[in-house]
């Protein structure tokens, strides 16, 4: 039997759960959780599984969005993901969702972007086999199309509501632009791939406020 994963995403406000088997979603749900995922997700997690009749057992694999986005939701996510595996001896998997975001896409080369607040983006390219094609990054919106490979590309945005700054006046005037769906937990089961639940990281991509703004002491 093929395997079953449990994945989750808690990178932003609008969260989502998904079980996934051989590529195919058995169950997905959205989250939406303004103060936070912690204190809910493990609840939602249950009502999941009973409503599908599967114990936490039969999950042969969990997997997390591992970022970008808010660093506290990042965390909870990974932390949830490996608090399971470990718990149950199975294995883990942690996907960018800006590379979720990009799988639906339908070009070669797939821009995907999210809002990253601050007047900047997080962006990354990848091509139709979900490898980057240019890397993820932060920075502002211009300096990012600037950045990109020549060619045609499609761009996928994502937010709730999918955002993209406009692209009119720039060599992309014309690229078809696609809006990602607020649930990208299916897409991170249908992409993880299992391994260590120890060598789960956050991709954070940008900084945290607290590096950001530190100064040494005088």
């Amino acid at each position: 039997m093929s395997q079953l994963i449990l994945a989750i995403d808690t990178t932003h406000e609008s969260g989502s759960l998904a079980l996934v088997r051989a590529g195919e979603t058995i169950d997905e749900m959205v989250l939406c959780a303004p103060t936070g995922f912690a204190h809910v997700l493990y609840g939602h997690i249950a009502g999941m599984l009973r409503r599908n009749r599967l114990e936490l057992a039969a999950v042969d694999c969990f997997a997390a969005a591992s970022g970008p986005g808010s660093f506290t939701g990042v965390r909870v996510g990974l932390a949830c993901v490996k608090g399971l595996a470990e718990a149950l001896g199975k294995p883990a998997a942690a996907v960018s969702n800006l590379r979720a975001m990009a799988s639906f896409g339908a070009a070669p080369l797939r821009a995907a972007v999210l809002d990253a607040r601050r007047g900047e983006v997080y962006g990354a390219v990848y091509d139709a086999f979900g490898k980057l094609a240019a890397p993820e990054t932060v920075a502002p919106f211009p300096a990012w199309l600037a950045s990109l490979p020549a060619g045609e590309i499609e761009f996928v945005c994502g937010g709730s509501p999918p955002l993209l700054p406009p692209l009119d006046g720039t060599r992309f005037a014309h690229a078809r632009v696609t809006a990602a769906p607020p649930a990208l937990a299916a897409a991170i089961g249908r992409l993880a791939e299992a391994g260590d639940p120890a060598a789960l990281d956050a991709n954070y991509v940008r900084r945290s406020d607290a590096e950001l703004f530190w100064k040494d002491p005088v």
